[in-house]
């Protein structure tokens, strides 16, 4: 048994001998082939092999993990935008219902106050026709009395003139030496005061 393992290690030993050598020539032509071993048409199926494998990998990795995580960004993004659209267009909704609110209520504010102009207008206009009336009857009293008094003033005036001229004419008629007859004296002055008064 001994002898068949010594032939069997000589037998391995000249095939690794050979492997060897034609290894060795092997890498002699290829250092002395020129060009780029990826252009090697002996290795086109195996360069094709692991490209269809490493293709095939990562269309598994991209299709099963990054794409689905790519689309569900993009599906909350987008959910996040319509619904930032939507809130804004309510917020929009609400800010035009509340300026109409505001316009309504500065319109009916302006009608208000209107109202209460008119009415205070309307107040102290008659309470300005009350104080005219009130003055009105007080000049038309004054004026009246004023008249009644120049009336009385005129009458006693009158009656103040009558007997001063009597008085005057009496001593005129008896400085130039005549007797002063009173009846004749309040006749003439009679006479005379009434075309001065007329």
């Amino acid at each position: 048994m001994f002898s068949l393992l010594q032939e069997a290690a000589t037998t391995a030993a000249g095939h690794t001998e050979e492997a060897a050598a034609t290894a060795a020539a092997g890498a002699e032509a290829a250092e002395s082939a020129s060009g780029m071993p990826q252009l090697d048409f002996s290795t086109f199926p195996n360069q094709i092999f692991w490209l269809v494998i490493t293709l095939g990998v990562l269309y598994w990795v991209l299709s099963r993990i990054a794409l689905p995580r790519i689309a569900a960004v993009i599906s909350d993004r987008q959910g996040a935008i319509t619904g930032d659209l939507m809130a804004a267009e309510e917020f929009k909704q609400k800010a035009k219902e509340a300026e109409a609110a505001y316009d309504k209520a500065l319109a009916d504010a302006r009608v208000e106050a209107g109202k209460i102009v008119a009415a205070n207008r309307a107040e102290i206009q008659k309470e300005l026709d009350a104080a005219i009336a009130r003055a009105d009857a007080e000049i038309a009293a004054r004026t009246a009395e004023s008249e009644k008094r120049l009336a009385e003033i005129r009458t006693s005036s009158a009656a103040d003139a009558r007997e001063v001229a009597r008085d005057v004419t009496g001593e005129l008629v008896r400085s130039f030496g005549g007797k002063a007859d009173e009846a004749a004296v309040d006749q003439a002055v009679d006479s005379r005061m009434k075309g001065t008064v007329q």
